[in-house]
């Protein structure tokens, strides 16, 4: 009697702040593996544009802000809609308000909180449930910064923000790790993406800040987007599966300079 064997079902990802940079890649990277990817952001065009390129996998742009109280909800409740299943978290949408301790406001302040630490929380909670059914256990995967794990004058804020997202992906992995559920983080260093433009630095700014990321990077050059959905890919497969707690730096080495 011939044995019939039935392929995996593809696995389904929530990247956030997949409208450009390393969400974009990352969303693409799963996508290219055969996975479906809720690819989440505030902008409908920038997500059209990271869903345009073609994969093996699908590519569903989901428009909306993470800090929006029923935003975990939503979100959560699109992936389940789309595959019925969802296999792996990317918390990976964050701002940068470049201001010193004498310049931050309440506002300012809340506005970090709020996208850098307090949604990642809350929407990690609501997927819970789905991770804990996800066939080869469910995983989550933080966006850090090499940043914080050493000093960041004049955007000290920031930094602290993606220290305590390394905290709770160390306490998180101890947590989950009895209802399957694996936790990792990647701490990127001096990468070619938009943020600075999203600061609205100048020309000139952005010059004199990729130089000294240079010369503060010890391969000595800016990483790719691409460099660090690798990274984060990796850390989400399968073959990772006794791979948790772990904060991966992918900055060219920055963190020992």
């Amino acid at each position: 009697m011939t044995e019939i064997t039935t392929a995996p079902q593809p696995r389904t990802v929530v990247v956030t702040g997949a409208g450009t940079g390393i969400g974009r890649a990352t969303a693409r990277a799963f996508a290219a593996q055969g996975a479906h990817v809720l690819a989440v952001g505030r902008r409908t065009a920038p997500l059209q544009e990271t869903a345009a390129e073609p994969g093996a996998g699908a590519i569903t742009p989901f428009a909306a802000d993470v800090t929006e109280e029923d935003a975990p909800e939503r979100i959560v409740v699109a992936a389940l809609e789309a595959t019925g299943r969802l296999d792996v978290l990317v918390n990976n949408a964050g701002i940068v308000c470049a201001e010193s301790l004498g310049d931050y406001t309440r506002e300012s302040i809340d506005t970090q909180l709020a996208t850098n630490l307090t949604a990642p929380v809350l929407l990690t909670q609501a997927a819970l449930p789905a991770l804990q059914q996800a066939p080869a256990g469910g995983v989550i995967v933080n966006v850090s910064t090499s940043i914080g794990q050493r000093a960041w004058p004049g955007n000290s804020l920031y930094a602290a923000t993606k220290t305590a997202l390394e905290l709770l992906t160390r306490s998180w992995a101890v947590d989950l790790a009895p209802h399957g559920i694996r936790v990792a983080a990647v701490a990127p260093g001096a990468i070619d993406t938009p943020i600075g433009e999203h600061r609205g630095l100048g020309p000139e700014q952005l010059r004199a800040i990729r130089e000294w990321q240079i010369a503060h990077t010890p391969l000595g050059r800016i990483g790719r987007p691409e460099e660090v959905a690798w990274a984060i890919v990796s850390l989400a497969a399968p073959e990772a599966s006794f791979v948790t707690g772990t904060v991966l730096p992918v900055d060219g080495g920055a963190v020992l300079a």
